[in-house]
């Protein structure tokens, strides 16, 4: 039972990283003219457009040209990914 709570553990925090990169990604490409239909950066779009555009919905946060969401973004991952590992390493725990 231990290797499936360890694996489980390192899945999520994988995927939480791989996200994480992606929005970094996307923030960094858009600090370039980037060609539109270049398909990395298709990909970056739309792994990270939905999730931000909810977030613009909410939080308004374009102020002179820059956009301050992918900061929200990147701060609620962060917080999302430690409360759901913490929440596996005590399940762990209990089992």
């Amino acid at each position: 039972m231990q290797i499936f709570w360890s694996s489980l553990y390192q899945l999520v925090n994988l995927v939480f990283q791989v996200y994480t990169f992606i929005v970094l990604g996307r923030v960094i490409i858009s600090w370039v003219n980037p060609d539109p239909y270049n398909p990395i950066v298709r990909f970056l779009y739309n792994a990270t457009e939905p999730v931000l555009q909810r977030i613009r919905r909410i939080l308004p946060l374009q102020f002179g040209g820059f956009d301050f969401t992918p900061i929200v973004l990147l701060i609620a991952l962060a917080l999302l990914q430690n409360i759901i590992l913490q929440l596996i390493a005590q399940l762990h725990r209990g089992f």
